[in-house]
């Protein structure tokens, strides 16, 4: 006999389960054996793997060897070693732990990878990037288990930049009851949001694999706040499909709620429990925020109803010097620097990215162009995905969506990067299968692709492909056409329907601390000029018109860092990021800090040691958002300049006609003085609303004279190891660094560390990531450190030079 609904309805609420064997979340990092050989003995649990290395994972062999022209991965690889390693873990299993569901997970491995357990071999997965999972469970055995994987990234080119080869993310095992909550089917969405109410439906399904009944199973949904607070919870019962998986459906209101914004990180967890007559058989928990967000034709992209321009950055997978095995801290320095240039916005170019960095994103206020990968069926490289596609892209898909779609900082997916099927006039059709995968999965967020060959540009990207997307992806808009128009603004003349965002615009590229001398597209050779001119008047022009036009989503810029690969000998890696491989700022991240912030400042360029270039005629370039600035050699003014073009957030053009004195009003977004040499001080003075808001030197410095080290915010990963980074500075008698210095520096650590990478950003040398000892490039070098906890010193040693010690 059935229960009264509202009985029913008191019973569950009245509820109160016991607690079960729980489920364990286990980060297996740690004690793996390792060789790099193709050994196929290792797939037996009885093989001695005694002499095999052991290490810790996140481990990428790829950087730990030389650079070398003649690399098979060439430039589009960093010109680093590949190849084919084995690894194995060995783990105990209890008598108890035989009758649970057992399953790993692997966050990256690159790639081809194949794995085995006690010698029963568990599938092969292609893909380098995407996070995949096994299960174990009907392989394991009471005592000593063996895991094996093989990694083959010995098939060459099969990628345009660096990725790194091996287990280079973190790997966990999931121990669980029978009756279980299915891995990455969680999906919680908000239906609805204001301050005063919020609705959000969660979606979740359990997996019955023994097909096991039982008298009451329920599905309970316990909603916690950013604080830990308990808001409400939700009973619903859990009828079970023999033998498979049932997906349940639950909407919950929430009074009052805490917004995600890019400002208020507010994340709430969901506790989601499968109670099994009377006991919590399984629980799991999943962070998510409340927030809507929304696109319009004419006035861009609104989160939670205010109109935000995407100020964004593409960026890489690896971290210089540690590879692809990239630790959660450097990840932290990164996107704190990028966020202090006024950057709020990630394109993950050009595939999945680790979870842990979209876990960052959540926490610190970032939105998300979330990326799929970088071909489908055209080939760019011989042995790509383009190899897989048919075969593996619908399953890597819907893991791809699945694992990522919880994350509130994604507001967007993008399907593709200058993907050929674009121009090929059946591409729609492949475009068409992912498209409904993508909403199927996720009908909450739109969907693009970057396209190089979009219609303006000589009509070779085919309407029906563009016509496909939810919103129209720009690689390079930035090609002005002849009516010196962007091709935003003759697409959307013929185009008014389309939802448009730059998906990829060039940056203003270098190398950090080198300048230009000579000739240079014409301009006097006696000049040095501290910047590529003409990619920044690009670049300053594409802003311009981005920022004043809200019909355009925003623009995300190539790119943010500098990342290994896609270059040309002697250079290891490409130059356009405005952040160097160490995480250094070049020149051009001050541009956009200069539009894309509030908080006064300047930037001048170039140093000023020019020894032997006295009275010669030095281009002094300042970036600011102040008013304007006034420009000092010595003492002696060089006159006082204003900018004339308002910065993103203010409307109509400045008032500067109460400003005395200004020599010149430019229509530029930088300011310019031509300075004969000599040695000294570079003084700027910023002006704002009539005041002196902020002031900025550049001295000549002396000779090398010390070594100095500071070490910058650490963060700690998984709880395992801390992570330091001491950057490496040459200095002078007064303590400035000393901007050509090139001095080599010898790295040495005693106590309980480890220095996992040490570079300098300089893409021409070739010494290994892993050495203690490299030059200074510009003054500068970084050391990263991983410290099992303790206290250790780092010492720095340089003939000539006075040492410096750091106690940590």
């Amino acid at each position: 006999m059935r229960l009264p609904f509202l009985l029913f309805l008191f019973f569950l609420q009245s509820f109160s389960p016991s607690r079960g064997q729980s489920r364990q979340h286990l980060l297996i990092d740690k004690n793996w054996k390792f060789s790099q050989s193709d050994t196929v003995d290792a797939i037996s649990s009885n093989f001695n793997d005694a002499a095999w290395r052991t290490l810790d994972l996140p481990h990428d062999w790829s950087i730990e060897g030389e650079f070398s022209e003649k690399a098979a991965t060439g430039g589009g690889g960093g010109y680093l070693p590949t190849g084919i390693g084995w690894y194995r873990k060995h783990f105990a299993v209890t008598e108890a732990d035989l009758h649970r569901y057992v399953s790993i997970r692997f966050d990256g491995v690159y790639q081809n990878s194949d794995a085995w357990i006690n010698g029963h071999h568990l599938g092969h997965y292609p893909s380098g990037y995407n996070s995949f999972e096994c299960a174990l469970t009907p392989y394991l055995q009471k005592g000593n288990n063996v895991l094996v994987v093989r990694v083959d990234n010995s098939l060459q080119p099969n990628t345009r930049w660096y990725s790194g080869s091996g287990i280079y993310r973190h790997v966990w095992l999931d121990i669980t009851a029978p009756l279980h909550l299915a891995s990455g089917k969680t999906f919680i969405t908000t239906t609805r949001a204001d301050q005063n109410m919020a609705g959000i439906h969660v979606q979740a399904v359990i997996e019955n694999p023994g097909g096991k009944t039982s008298t009451i199973t329920l599905l309970r949904c316990i909603l916690l706040d950013p604080h830990g607070r308990e808001v409400t919870r939700t009973d619903i019962p859990a009828p079970l499909n023999t033998g498979g998986a049932t997906q349940l459906n639950i909407d919950m209101n929430i009074a009052n709620p805490l917004l995600w914004s890019l400002e208020d990180c507010n994340l709430y967890s969901l506790r989601t429990q499968v109670i099994e007559n009377g006991t919590i058989a399984d629980e799991t928990s999943t962070a998510f925020g409340i927030r809507t967000i929304s696109y319009d034709t004419s006035k861009g992209f609104f989160l939670n109803g205010k109109h935000i321009k995407m100020n964004g950055v593409c960026i890489h997978h690896d971290a210089g010097s540690v590879g692809a095995a990239v630790p959660e801290a450097m990840w932290v320095r990164r996107l704190n620097i990028l966020k202090e240039m006024g950057c709020n916005a990630i394109r993950t170019s050009h595939n999945a990215v680790a979870p842990e960095l979209l876990d960052l994103c959540d926490k610190m206020g970032f939105l998300v162009m979330d990326e799929f990968v970088d071909e489908w069926t055209s080939p760019k490289v011989k042995y790509g995905y383009s190899n897989y596609f048919r075969d593996w892209s619908q399953h890597d898909l819907v893991n791809f969506i699945h694992r990522d779609r919880n994350h509130p900082s994604i507001v967007m997916w993008s399907a593709g990067n200058e993907i050929g099927e674009q121009k090929q006039d059946n591409g729609h059709e492949v475009l068409r299968a992912l498209m409904e995968t993508f909403h199927r999965e996720d009908p909450t967020r739109p969907v693009t692709t970057g396209n190089d060959n979009i219609a303006a540009d000589g009509g070779s990207a085919k309407l029906p492909f563009l016509d496909m997307l939810d919103i129209v992806g720009y690689n390079y808009v930035d090609r002005w056409h002849e009516r010196r128009e962007p091709f935003y603004d003759i697409d959307r003349h013929d185009h008014p329907g389309w939802k448009m965002v730059g998906t990829e615009s060039v940056s203003i590229p270098g190398v950090r601390g080198n300048y230009y001398r000579g000739s240079f597209f014409g301009i006097d050779s006696s000049v040095i000029r501290p910047a590529n001119m003409a990619a920044v008047i690009r670049a300053e022009q594409l802003w311009k018109y981005v920022s004043i036009h809200d019909f355009v989503i925003g623009d995300f810029m190539w790119t943010g860092i500098d990342y290994l690969g896609e270059a040309r000998w002697p250079n290891k890696n490409a130059g356009s990021g405005v952040i160097d491989l160490c995480g250094f700022p070049k020149d051009a991240y001050y541009f956009y800090q200069s539009q894309w912030t509030t908080t006064p400042m300047i930037h001048i360029a170039p140093h000023w040691n020019w020894k032997g270039h006295e009275k010669q005629v030095i281009s002094v370039l300042v970036y600011t958002n102040c008013d304007s600035v006034e420009l000092f050699l010595n003492g002696r003014s060089f006159g006082l300049k204003a900018l004339e073009f308002p910065r993103q957030g203010n409307s109509g053009s400045w008032n500067r006609y109460d400003r005395p004195q200004v020599n010149t009003t430019t229509g530029d977004l930088h300011l310019l003085w031509d300075v004969p040499y000599e040695p000294g001080t570079l003084k700027a003075v910023g002006h704002k609303g009539g005041k002196t808001t902020v002031i900025q030197e550049v001295q000549t410095t002396g000779p090398p004279a010390a070594l100095r080290l500071t070490p910058d915010q650490h963060g700690i990963d998984n709880g395992i190891y801390d992570i330091y980074h001491v950057k490496v500075e040459v200095v002078d008698a007064e303590g400035r660094v000393v901007p050509e210095s090139n001095n080599e520096v010898q790295i040495s650590i005693t106590g309980g560390a480890t220095l996992i990478g040490y570079d300098n950003g300089n893409p021409a040398d070739h010494t290994s990531m892993k050495s203690s000892t490299r030059k200074v490039f510009n003054g500068l070098a970084l050391a990263v450190i991983r410290s099992a906890g303790g206290g250790f010193e780092v010492t720095a040693t340089s003939p000539g030079l006075r040492l410096a010690k750091l106690n940590l």
